[in-house]
């Protein structure tokens, strides 16, 4: 089976990369920056295409009518969620790409949504609920599925929309709790300032997540809306203690010292 993942330099493209070459999948890479392509580990295991989405060449369209199914990881300006260009620029620019491949003949596209659809409810989430997104980056990613969903209308194709909740692990960004923890640890520094960490999330390994995309991209049978969640809240403070205690560090945590978030509910979790 032949797969297509963009975004491949991503944190989340390059772990389902290497769950795909796994699986013993013939994978094709596509990501705008070749450079930084050239140093992940997979580079010279997979075909790789050096394109932007947002003038995509009809020569680049034709290797990629060749595979399977696509991944579409591929989206701009995270993780400024409240930015209007999401909907303004992105949005379009996702859909016509999308539809170029669906016109292409691809039948079977995984995109990755977001958890943020949901918008500002609590308690478990589960995909029969409405979607409400009430930040910019939400609302791009909701409309592009409406989009998308009506393209289904009058095109034949499966599509796959993995609403994806907190993602942990080695390469992620720097303005991610943990990487920021980390950062504090490495530089001595005696005090980490948070939030006042009650925020309940729903947070997974990025290696599980990408063995839950690959797993939903495989499936020749579904199609539709799921959740990429372990199901299981924890509180962002017991997130950092727990990170703290599995690596034997400690540092003073200065609790409430930010404001807790404006963009998202205080306490969400996933439902599978």
């Amino acid at each position: 089976m032949k797969i297509l993942v963009t975004g491949a330099t991503g944190f989340i493209g390059n772990y389902v990369i290497q769950e795909l070459l796994r699986k013993n999948m013939t994978v094709i890479a596509a990501d705008r920056d070749i450079e930084k392509a050239k140093q992940q580990a997979w580079f010279g295991k997979v075909k790789f295409l050096n394109f932007d989405i947002r003038n995509t060449p009809a020569t680049v369209i034709e290797e990629i009518a060749l595979a399977d199914k696509i991944i579409h990881l591929a989206w701009e300006g995270l993780p400024n969620y409240k930015q209007l260009y999401h909907f303004e620029d992105n949005l379009l620019v996702q859909y016509n790409f999308i539809k170029t491949l669906v016109e292409a003949g691809i039948k079977d596209i995984t995109i990755s949504g977001t958890c943020f659809e949901y918008g500002m409810r609590e308690g478990g989430l589960s995909v029969d609920m409405p979607a409400d997104p009430q930040n910019p980056y939400a609302l791009a990613k909701d409309t592009l599925r409406k989009f998308l969903q009506q393209l289904q209308l009058s095109f034949d194709f499966r599509l796959k929309w993995v609403r994806l909740f907190y993602t942990y692990g080695k390469g992620q960004a720097g303005s991610s709790i943990l990487s920021q923890l980390q950062k504090a640890l490495e530089n001595g520094d005696k005090v980490f300032n948070m939030s006042g960490g009650e925020q309940l999330r729903d947070y997974l390994p990025v290696e599980k997540v990408a063995e839950q995309l690959t797993a939903i991209a495989i499936d020749d049978t579904f199609n539709g809306v799921v959740n990429c969640c372990s199901g299981v809240p924890i509180s962002i403070r017991n997130l950092v203690e727990n990170y703290l205690k599995e690596n034997n560090k400690y540092i003073k945590l200065n609790l409430g010292y930010y404001p807790y978030p404006d963009y998202e509910p205080m306490a969400f979790w996933g439902i599978k």
